[in-house]
């Protein structure tokens, strides 16, 4: 056990994985994907929207399959439009225990809108969450991470707890805004499915490996210090069947030592406000065009 109580129950390593549910809420000319030649003259790229629906046919269904296994409870963060077009599989991942939370209106950049418009486009994917499953989402992730400077000010007044999109701590914090607070839990491009390892070059071996080798030095670390690792996995990539076989040897290895709490990510955000100070730092920040980093918008 860690020499301080640095997570509930003593563990001294928190793991939260996430299952991004995009199927059918991408456009269907354009959409990254397997193929390395874009598509031409703006036609529908049927391919690769197969490709997308393969996550929701196979892939979450698989994933949840796993979790259950295991006993493991994941943030699900959806698309909207994706989970209109699959409402059975929203309500799906709730009834079996896991956090759902918002992804946007549609599988695109918000960035570039006004505040009024990436408002509407924010709230319209959290509607859609509501009204087919009856949760109201806390958190948020944005397509790519990419945020604008306008976008946790827009997440507190529309009453989200936390966002996911900074990549730049091993542990959840806190940002202060003028409305209210908001939660950073961290996310990762490393040990991120659709950035690290793609179809193209895939090595299953090096993976599994990456992992462990995550996991043991933040192990390691946790003794004497808050320690957090994230696993982030794409309804279409890591659902594959020869991947979930290595994520399930991985959460076997991982399982296999003492003090290891695997946690939601709302979990984790009500964690870090309860110890606000004491235990979860306190990150000032000025807006981000200033700071280059996600902050108040000043």
């Amino acid at each position: 056990m860690s020499d301080t109580a640095f997570w509930p129950g003593g563990a001294r390593l928190a793991i939260s994985l996430s299952l991004m549910f995009e199927g059918g809420g991408q456009p269907i000319s354009g959409a990254n994907g397997p193929i390395p030649e874009p598509i031409q003259d703006g036609l529908p790229d049927l391919p690769t929207n197969a490709f997308f629906a393969y996550g929701v046919n196979e892939g979450i269904p698989r994933i949840l399959d796993l979790m259950d296994k295991h006993g493991i409870k994941l943030s699900s963060f959806v698309i909207g439009q994706a989970i209109e077009k699959a409402p059975e599989l929203a309500r799906e991942i709730v009834r079996r225990g896991h956090e759902i939370a918002a992804h946007g209106r549609t599988w695109e950049t918000s960035y570039t809108m006004q505040p009024d418009e990436e408002r509407r486009f924010i709230a319209d994917g959290a509607a859609s969450i509501e009204k087919i499953t009856g949760v109201k989402p806390v958190g948020w992730n944005a397509y790519w991470l990419r945020n604008s400077p306008n976008t946790l000010d827009i997440l507190q007044e529309l009453g989200f707890e936390y966002h996911i999109d900074e990549p730049s701590r091993d542990e959840p914090f806190i940002v202060p805004l003028s409305g209210g607070d908001i939660v950073t839990v961290p996310y990762t491009f490393h040990m991120n499915d659709i950035s690290s390892f793609p179809f193209e070059g895939y090595d299953p071996i090096a993976y599994e490996q990456a992992l462990k080798d995550e996991f043991d030095q933040l192990y390691d670390e946790g003794a004497h210090r808050r320690r957090m690792m994230v696993i982030s996995l794409h309804d279409r990539i890591s659902g594959h069947a020869n991947r979930v076989r290595l994520l399930d040897r991985f959460l076997t290895y991982a399982k296999s030592k003492p003090d290891v709490l695997f946690a939601r990510k709302d979990e984790i955000a009500r964690y870090a406000l309860e110890t606000k100070g004491s235990l979860t730092p306190i990150v000032r920040r000025g807006s981000p065009t200033k700071t280059g980093l996600p902050g108040p918008a000043g």
